[in-house]
């Protein structure tokens, strides 16, 4: 049985949130409403961790209480009911550690997480709603709200394209780990003759910033063209230019949003969306200036194939970076995606040596 501890520092997480409070205290704050709602949610981020680290110290201390009692006593009637709780308490030590190692700058945001159609075909893009419904279905499962801010339907089946917004504390943080490539095997139910097919979806997850002043995106460096919203929507959709679409010249990353009804929403969203995914090309370039000083070989994580999902002739389920698989992929289309994300962030954090020092420190 772990006691929690370790990874967790009290005294500078009391620290900052007691300067957060000051800075909040400021009459001058509130005078930008939007920006001291961002600022009392950061707090409130910031708290959240801390009372749950309390309460895990609580449920160790009445737990090794109860332990010590029935030994005193010589009680063995309790031995199954004290092995239940310590697992149970066990498993939330695992997962609160877990979550220290969402440490990045946006780890705390909402995820705005999109997927889109590759090779493949109709195949790709039934494969590509498949993963829409996947990601929808872990996010509520999670407690998650969803909001579809994008779709681009297919011409016979599936989805071209699609951009959900995912809210919720650290969406961002554990949604990051689908960033990539995912790959279907199985037999098309669009071949009339029965055989197996490869396909290939790409999803791409970004946070959502709180604060549009982190980046900057300047009015000469982005071309806005509109046109009319395809597929679904109704009169208003199809008979007028709503749908926009926002190239940022520097970088080349082009923006697409036909979801909302008005051309002036559509582009709000498409400007949030850009200055997502400008962030994550930052921290995209500053790991890779840290993997070059730690002279690290290939290519960083991002864009690469990180999941197969085989149908037939077998079932797997497999995670190329951390090996982890399953044989249960239906439970896995129906959202159960936990041990992959969490997979993922330990790797991460080996990578950082904050394993080691865990195992060390909280026994």
């Amino acid at each position: 049985m772990r006691k929690p501890g370790g990874l967790f520092d009290v005294e500078n997480r009391e620290a900052l949130i007691a300067e957060k409070e000051r800075e909040l205290a400021d009459p001058a704050v509130w005078g930008d409403p939007p920006r001291a709602a961002a600022r009392a949610a950061a707090l409130e981020r910031l708290r959240k961790p801390l009372e749950r680290h309390q309460e895990l110290k609580e449920r160790w201390a009445d737990l090794k209480a109860l332990v010590d009692l029935a030994e005193e006593q010589q009680d063995s009637s309790l031995r199954s009911e004290l092995q239940r709780m310590a697992d149970e308490l066990d498993a939330d030590v695992k997962a609160f550690t877990l979550s220290l190692m969402l440490g990045g700058h946006y780890d705390g945001n909402n995820a705005i997480l999109s997927v889109h159609a590759g090779a493949g075909g109709v195949d790709a893009m039934d494969w590509t709603m498949m993963l829409l419904r996947m990601y929808t279905r872990w996010a509520e499962s999670h407690g998650y709200r969803v909001e579809t801010w994008d779709l681009q339907p297919g011409e016979e089946a599936g989805i071209k394209s699609a951009t959900i917004r995912i809210s919720g504390e650290s969406a961002y943080g554990y949604l990051k780990s689908e960033h990539g490539v995912h790959r279907l095997v199985r037999i098309s139910p669009f071949d009339a003759s029965g055989r197996r097919h490869t396909s290939f979806a790409s999803v791409d997850v970004v946070p959502e910033l709180e604060d549009e002043t982190e980046i900057v995106i300047r009015p000469e460096d982005i071309r806005v063209d509109t046109f009319r919203s395809g597929g679904a929507g109704g009169q208003h959709v199809n008979k007028t230019d709503s749908a926009v679409r926002i190239t940022h010249l520097p970088t080349g990353i082009v923006v697409t949003c036909q979801n909302e009804r008005s051309q002036i929403q559509n582009r709000e969203v498409a400007m949030k969306i850009l200055r997502a995914r400008l962030a994550r090309r930052q921290e995209e370039e500053q790991e890779a200036r840290l993997a070059a000083l730690r002279g690290e070989r290939g290519a960083i994580a991002w864009g690469n194939q990180i999941r197969s999902y085989v149908f037939q002739p077998y079932t797997l389920v497999k995670d190329h970076r951390t090996e982890v698989e399953t044989g249960n992929v239906q439970a896995v289309m129906d959202g159960e995606l936990d041990q992959f994300i969490f997979a993922y962030l330990a790797m991460q954090a080996r990578r950082q040596g904050l394993v080691g020092q865990t195992e060390k420190r909280v026994d």
